[in-house]
C-alpha cells in the first residue's frame, strides 16, 4: 500500500503575521506593566527603607535586570530556533512570560516578607527577561520568513507593532487602577493589571498554537542546512553585523523606555504632573505609534529598510531637545505633545522596518541567533539601565539637561550604526531586496 506525500497547508502570512503581533503585545504588555510598577509603586512597597531618591534608583534597578537577562534569552532561544523551530520557541517564550507577571502579581511586599521580597522580584524579573530576550526573535521571523515576496517590510511591520499596543493596553490597565484611592492602588489595585496577564496569554497561546512552522526553516531542515553551534556560527560568518545592529538600535531601545518609564516618574514626581495625565500621554503616543508602524513598514519595501531606519534615526536624534522643552513646560499638554513627538511620531520611520532590517542581515542557518544577539546585546548597552542613568543624571546636575545630552549621544551612535549596515540606499535598496529573496521551497510529510 502506497502512502500519499503531501505538502502541508502553509499559514496565511496575514494570520501569522496578526499571531507574531498578538503575542508580541501580551509579550510587552507583561514587560511594559513592570515599568510602570517601577516607576510609580515599587519604591514604596519594596523598597520602603530607602530614601525617595534610592528606592526609585533600587526599583529601576531591578527593571535593568530583566534585560541583562535578555542576551541569555537570545542565545538560548536562538539556539533551538534555528535548530528546532520557531514555533515552538515562541510558545515557551509566551506561557513562561505569563507565568513570571502572574507570580509577580501575587508577591508579597517588604512589610510582610521583609529583603525575600525584593530578591524575590528581581528573580522574576530576570526570568522575564530570558523570555523576552527569546520572543523578539522568533516573532519577527516568522512574520518575515512567511511573508511574501517585495512585503517583508509590511509583514515584518506587525511584531514591532506589539511593543507600543502591548504598552498602550499596559498604560489602560493602570490607568484604571490609578483612579483607585492612593492605599487601595499600593495595597491590591497595582496588582490587577499583573494577574489579568493570566487571560492574556491564554488566548495568545491558543492563537500560536494554529500557525504552521516557519517554511524559510522547514526548507532549511529538509535540505541539512541547520548548524550545530548556531552562536559560534553567527559570530564566524556576520561577527560586524551582530555589533552594528546592537548600535543600530541604541538611540530606539533608550527612547522607548526613557518615555514608558522614567518620563511617567519625571512628569509625575518632578515637573509635578498628575500620574493620570502622564500616563494618559503615552498611551496617546502608543496608539499613534500602533497606526505609523505599519505604514513606515510598508513604505520601506518601496524605499528600502536601511533608508527608512536612518530616517527614523535622524528624526529620534532631532527630537529630545524639543520634547524635554516642551515637559519643562510643566502642562500636560506639553507632556503629551513631547511622547507623542519622541514615541508616537520619530520611533516609527525606526521601528517599523526593525524586524525585516535586521533579521534579513543574517543567513536562515543562524538567523534567530544573530538578530536575537545583536538585539539583546543592545539592550543591555542602552535600555537596561537608561531610566537609572535619567535619574542619577537629573540628581546629580538638577537639569534635564544632562539627560538630554545622554540622549543625543546615544542617538548619534545609532545614526552612525546604521549607516555602516550593509546595503545600499533607497529605490535601488529596495529593488535589491526583492530581487534577492530566498526560494523557499515546499517541504513534504
Amino acid at each position: 500500500m502506497s502512502i500519499s506525500r503531501t505538502a502541508p497547508k502553509r499559514t496565511s502570512p496575514f494570520k501569522v503575521a496578526m499571531a507574531s503581533f498578538i503575542g508580541t503585545t501580551i509579550e510587552y504588555y507583561d514587560f511594559f506593566i513592570y515599568g510602570t510598577a517601577a516607576a510609580l509603586v515599587f519604591p514604596q512597597l519594596f523598597f520602603p527603607d530607602a530614601t525617595p531618591l534610592m528606592g526609585t534608583l533600587l526599583s529601576f534597578a531591578t527593571f535593568g535586570v530583566g534585560f541583562l537577562a535578555r542576551p541569555v534569552g537570545g542565545i538560548i532561544f536562538g539556539h533551538f530556533g534555528d535548530r528546532v523551530g520557531r514555533k515552538q520557541m515562541l510558545i515557551i517564550s509566551l506561557v513562561g512570560m505569563g507565568l513570571c507577571t502572574l507570580l509577580m502579581g501575587m508577591l508579597p511586599g517588604y512589610a510582610q516578607i521583609g529583603i525575600a521580597a525584593p530578591i524575590l522580584l528581581t528573580i522574576l524579573r530576570l526570568v522575564q527577561g530570558v523570555m523576552v530576550g527569546g520572543e523578539w526573535g522568533g516573532a519577527t521571523l516568522m512574520a518575515v520568513e512567511h511573508a511574501p515576496k517585495g512585503k517583508k517590510g509590511f509583514y515584518g511591520a506587525f511584531p514591532q507593532t506589539g511593543a507600543p499596543a502591548g504598552t498602550a493596553l499596559a498604560t489602560v490597565a493602570f490607568l484604571a487602577v490609578a483612579q483607585m484611592p492612593d492605599e487601595a492602588f499600593l495595597s491590591w489595585g497595582w496588582r490587577l493589571p499583573f494577574l489579568a496577564s493570566a487571560v492574556l496569554v491564554v488566548v495568545g497561546l491558543v492563537i500560536r498554537l494554529s500557525i504552521s512552522e516557519s517554511p524559510v526553516f522547514a526548507a532549511a531542515r529538509e535540505q541539512q542546512e541547520l548548524v550545530k553551534v548556531p552562536l559560534v556560527e553567527a559570530f564566524k560568518r556576520h561577527p560586524k553585523e551582530i555589533f552594528l545592529i546592537a548600535g543600530t538600535y541604541l538611540s530606539q531601545g533608550v527612547l522607548a523606555y526613557i518615555t514608558m518609564s522614567y518620563l511617567v516618574n519625571y512628569a509625575s514626581k518632578i515637573v509635578g504632573l498628575d500620574r493620570s495625565m502622564a500616563l494618559l500621554g503615552v498611551l496617546i503616543a502608543a496608539l499613534v505609534a500602533v497606526v505609523l508602524y505599519p505604514v513606515f513598514g510598508a513604505l520601506s519595501d518601496t524605499w528600502g529598510r536601511k533608508t527608512m531606519y536612518f530616517i527614523g534615526a535622524v528624526a529620534m536624534l532631532l527630537s529630545i531637545g524639543p520634547a524635554f522643552a516642551m515637559i519643562n513646560t510643566g502642562t500636560v499638554a506639553g507632556f503629551i505633545a513631547a511622547v507623542v513627538l519622541i514615541f508616537g511620531i520619530a520611533m516609527p520611520p525606526a521601528a517599523g522596518v526593525t524586524g525585516s532590517l535586521f533579521s534579513m542581515v543574517f543567513s536562515r542557518e543562524v538567523r534567530y541567533t544573530g538578530a536575537s544577539v545583536g538585539y539583546t546585546i543592545s539592550q543591555i548597552a542602552g535600555p537596561a539601565f537608561a531610566p537609572t542613568i535619567a535619574t542619577a543624571l537629573f540628581a546629580a546636575y538638577g537639569t534635564s539637561d544632562a539627560i538630554v545630552v545622554y540622549l543625543v549621544i546615544v542617538a548619534v551612535i545609532s545614526c552612525v550604526s546604521v549607516a555602516l549596515l550593509p546595503g545600499g540606499w533607497g529605490r535601488k535598496e529596495a529593488e535589491h531586496n526583492n530581487l534577492t529573496q530566498e526560494i523557499v521551497v515546499e517541504t513534504k510529510v
